[in-house]
């Protein structure tokens, strides 16, 4: 089988070609080398997470991925060709969207509101249309509207939809960042790790919620995670990383298993 065949996993599930590829990419700030010569592949339809250690470079190559870093060696690939330097809104109108590790949400507007911002790429009327709620801005208000509503009905959030996020538990915060990121339909939805200060019935929602946007929009997922439970039951592959080098690259049962990953980042093994 090549990297550009699909199959299926044991699951049932339909895993394609390469969607995005990062090769030998090297990010350096400064003198530190954040990210030094990595590449790895993420195929249409699966869920890839990537792992380590803190400052083993995840969130920087998340930052690669989507657009607000830059590496200095290296190239990333996006749907079969090279993709330019841009710039972070230039990336998302490609299709690809993301959660923060760190919740970005307007604290001050409605959970209905925070989501609808996640629909401005599909927003196209011109400014005195928007401002009159006129003619094509009228009919785009009311088709984003629909498709925010069926967001909120999926991630079952219908009895805090009119809720200032301020006011909310951290996490459901983090189900409204998901949604708001859903909203921009991206064919790849980066997830800094959505699982960060959830206890474990907050977990154990998310990662339904996690399966179900893979299963149903068939969406393909990339997420950074430190619940080593979480990425082993809903990862299909995985790629590890350890200052700033990939050591790991494998389904879950092969990082479980790799002698580097165990010393690096699970633990070592003791005999």
């Amino acid at each position: 089988m090549t990297a550009y065949e699909p199959y299926t996993t044991t699951d049932g599930r339909t895993i394609g070609g390469v969607l995005m590829e990062m090769k030998n990419i090297t990010l350096r700030f400064g003198g530190v080398e954040a990210i030094r010569d990595i590449s790895f592949d993420i195929r249409e339809g699966e869920i890839r997470a990537i792992i380590g250690p803190n400052g083993a470079g995840k969130s920087s190559m998340l930052n690669i991925i989507s657009g607000f870093y830059h590496p200095q060696e290296g190239e990333v690939w996006y749907k079969g060709a090279p993709r330019p330097a841009m710039k972070p809104y230039e990336v998302a109108r490609m299709g690809v969207g993301r959660t923060f590790q760190n919740i970005a949400l307007f604290e001050g507007m409605s959970v209905l509101d925070n989501v609808m911002t996640g629909r401005l790429t599909h927003m196209h009327a011109s400014f005195w249309q928007q401002a009159l709620w006129w003619g094509k801005a009228e009919r785009e208000e009311i088709y984003n509207r629909e498709q925010v509503e069926k967001i909120i009905d999926f991630l079952e959030i219908q009895a805090i939809r009119r809720t200032p996020v301020g006011r909310l538990p951290y996490g459901l915060k983090k189900r409204v960042e998901l949604a708001r990121a859903l909203a921009a339909e991206p064919s790849l939805l980066l997830l800094d790790e959505p699982m960060a200060g959830m206890n474990v019935e907050e977990k154990e929602d998310m990662s339904r919620f996690i399966l179900d946007v893979n299963d149903e929009f068939g969406t393909t997922i990339a997420l950074i995670e430190h619940d080593m439970g979480v990425v082993m039951d809903l990862s299909d592959r995985v790629v590890v990383m350890d200052y700033g080098r990939k050591i790991g690259d494998g389904t879950p049962d092969e990082v479980r298993n790799d002698q580097d990953v165990i010393d690096a980042y699970l633990g070592v093994a003791h005999g």
